[in-house]
């Protein structure tokens, strides 16, 4: 490492929680910077913030005077950095699963129902709360179905998404599990997430890195 870590982030984003999660893991020390992405409009719109990173989202690591953006970029930048314990398992077929597993989370559930797009659907398109409700659980559902399918009495899936060690598809399964909480989806359906879930909070790494224990989340 070339300086000290800095984590800009905002206490419910999904995409700072899966960071939060793998510094955790890795026992590594970090400064956390909050972003607040409402507040007067939004942080991340902000000119300063926008130089450090133009795509105006959180996360961005700071690494001394490098900086890092896309959480699943960052986790494996620290998984290459700092390899022990490691969250991508040994074999390229097994580093593949973990992957897609992750992505499904990351590329294809979370980008339909970030908060840039809810702004959009409200603010541009006038879609209604209840529209937009409905909308994040149609894709969350759609997306929790596929990796129920991909989970469920694979030989690969042990006490957690690939095997018996906390990896990339736990830090992005378990935030996406707290955001579809919040829009009411009913999540019976698919118990070997809802497994693995509990014992990655089982962890004191996913427990700390809860939205609310975060010094930025509002008060109880």
């Amino acid at each position: 490492m070339s300086g000290k870590l800095r984590l800009y982030g905002y206490w419910r984003s999904s995409a700072a929680y899966r960071v939060r999660i793998a510094l955790n893991l890795k026992q590594l020390p970090y400064e956390q910077v909050p972003v607040h992405l409402v507040r007067d409009g939004g942080e991340q719109h902000r000119p300063e913030f926008r130089a450090l990173n133009p795509q105006g989202t959180v996360p961005v690591l700071q690494d001394g005077e490098r900086s890092i953006r896309q959480s699943l970029a960052i986790i494996e930048y620290l998984d290459e950095l700092h390899p022990d314990p490691p969250l991508l398992p040994s074999t390229a077929r097994d580093r593949a699963r973990v992957r897609a597993i992750a992505q499904a989370v990351a590329c294809d559930i979370h980008p339909l129902n970030n908060l840039r797009v809810m702004q959009y659907l409200e603010r541009e398109l006038g879609v209604a709360a209840d529209a937009r409700s409905d909308w994040m659980r149609h894709w969350m559902a759609q997306g929790f179905e596929a990796i129920e399918a991909m989970l469920a009495g694979h030989p690969s899936t042990g006490d957690f998404c690939e095997g018996e060690m906390p990896s990339l598809a736990d830090c992005c399964l378990v935030p996406q599990l707290y955001n579809a909480r919040r829009f009411a989806l009913d999540l019976s359906r698919y118990p070997s997430l809802l497994r693995i879930e509990a014992n990655c909070q089982a962890l004191d790494a996913f427990r700390a890195a809860l939205p609310e224990a975060q010094s930025d989340a509002p008060p109880a």
